[in-house]
């Protein structure tokens, strides 16, 4: 650190310093791209190309969401027990597969395709998680964690957007060939960098077999409920926001105002991971829902794209923390199947949002109640997290050192 240096980028120029870590992250933005353009270029095929609507293309968005659910903690189990190679060499080898058929296949083996599809996804994002806690001393921790989320923001600014526009402006079927060969490459970058899951400290000591009940305590399941709870005020506002500038014939704008969003989440991000008090978890989820409320009150877009400052500047900083509590929760020897687990309940929330909202949209008289429906839908999940750690707290014991358990408590909440 210089002596003009600021230190929030100290902070973050110690992190990056760290051994392997500026690759990792590299090829975590690259390999979540074609993740990334998955759901829209789905979504423009089945609607667009087979003429099936948008109703169709939802349900096999759903297939491929049920399978990711199921898929997640499977991959990182199977992660742990035999290492990131060989359940790279599986899912690259599915994806490949996948992506190279799906464009000659008719409606309803889309659906099966879907659902094996999300079984088999590739693992990116708990690979990439699960490797950042191997690889980053504890301390550091909140700011790579950070910096992985402000990553993930960057790859889903683009990644849609480039499936949107191959599928427009040539054809959704070469999208999806281009997906299998974007899909291929991030395999095999992650294969070659074959990023470590545990620390040179985990690997020296003894083999740790530990049972799936000591590790899932109820503070565990609160972080998941937190997490699930946040994508679903995330991909309800995606929804809402479309829906509130629609009427008003600024749907045009919709694209400038998501980017707003994402700005202000990365704004956050990069605060949340310097600062050496954030807000605990529960605040942090707290804030990004009673903040989405009221923004439908917003009259013009410009309007709307500052109204969602507050909300946007917590959401990468929850995201970030909730990866940070699973990776202190679990133990080292399930720490893939938590972050699999954490990988669904993000999952589930995307899933959740978006049809919450267009549901309370076209029965509400004003879309502005589609804001409304993502803050109260993502707090009341929260508040379900809170119940189940407040009656199962005495219940079963933590995987985790005593000390690290009591610092992953208090930073919850």
């Amino acid at each position: 650190m210089t002596e003009d240096e600021p230190v929030i980028v100290a902070r973050y120029r110690e992190v990056l310093s760290l051994p392997g870590l500026r690759a990792l992250l590299l090829v975590a933005i690259l390999a979540r791209l074609p993740v990334s353009a998955v759901g829209v270029t789905l979504t423009m095929h089945v609607a667009l190309t087979l003429d099936r609507g948008y109703g169709a293309a939802g349900a096999v968005a759903a297939a491929s969401t049920v399978g990711a659910a199921l898929g997640n903690p499977l991959m990182g189990r199977l992660t742990d027990r035999y290492g990131v190679r060989p359940v790279l060499a599986l899912t690259t080898t599915a994806q490949c597969v996948t992506w190279l058929v799906a464009p000659w296949l008719p409606y309803g083996a889309l659906l099966v395709l879907g659902l094996f599809a999300g079984l088999l996804a590739l693992p990116v994002f708990g690979v990439v998680r699960q490797s950042l806690a191997a690889m980053v001393p504890e301390e550091q921790r909140r700011a790579a964690y950070s910096l992985d989320s402000m990553s993930v923001e960057l790859s889903f600014a683009v990644g849609p957007a480039l499936g949107v526009l191959l599928s427009t402006q040539i054809s959704s079927r070469l999208s999806m060939l281009a997906i299998a060969g974007a899909m291929l490459l991030a395999g095999l970058l992650l294969y070659l960098l074959n990023p470590p899951v545990r620390s040179a400290a985990e690997l020296a000591g003894a083999p740790e077999v530990v049972s799936r009940r000591s590790w899932l305590t109820p503070r565990l399941i609160v972080v998941l409920c937190a997490s699930t709870g946040a994508t679903v005020v995330l991909s309800g506002t995606d929804v809402a926001i479309v829906a509130l500038l629609q009427p008003r014939g600024e749907v045009s704008w919709a694209g400038l105002v998501i980017a707003m969003w994402c700005l202000w989440s990365l704004l956050g991000g990069f605060v949340h991971g310097a600062v050496r008090r954030p807000l605990p978890l529960a605040a942090l989820l707290a804030v990004l829902c009673v903040a989405t409320v009221p923004v439908g009150m917003a009259e013009h877009w410009w309007l709307l794209a500052l109204a969602l400052l507050p909300a946007g500047l917590a959401c990468a900083p929850t995201l970030a923390a909730s990866s940070d509590h699973v990776s202190r929760l679990a133990p080292p020897s399930a720490r893939g199947e938590a972050m699999g687990l954490h990988g669904s309940a993000l999952t589930i929330g995307s899933a959740m949002g978006a049809p919450l909202v267009g549901f309370v949209v076209d029965r509400a008289p004003h879309p502005g109640w589609g804001f409304v429906a993502a803050g109260v839908g993502g707090l009341v999940i929260g508040l379900v997290g809170l119940l189940v750690w407040f009656f199962g707290r005495d219940r079963g014991a933590p995987a985790v050192p005593r000390e690290v358990a009591t610092t992953a408590q208090q930073t919850v909440y």
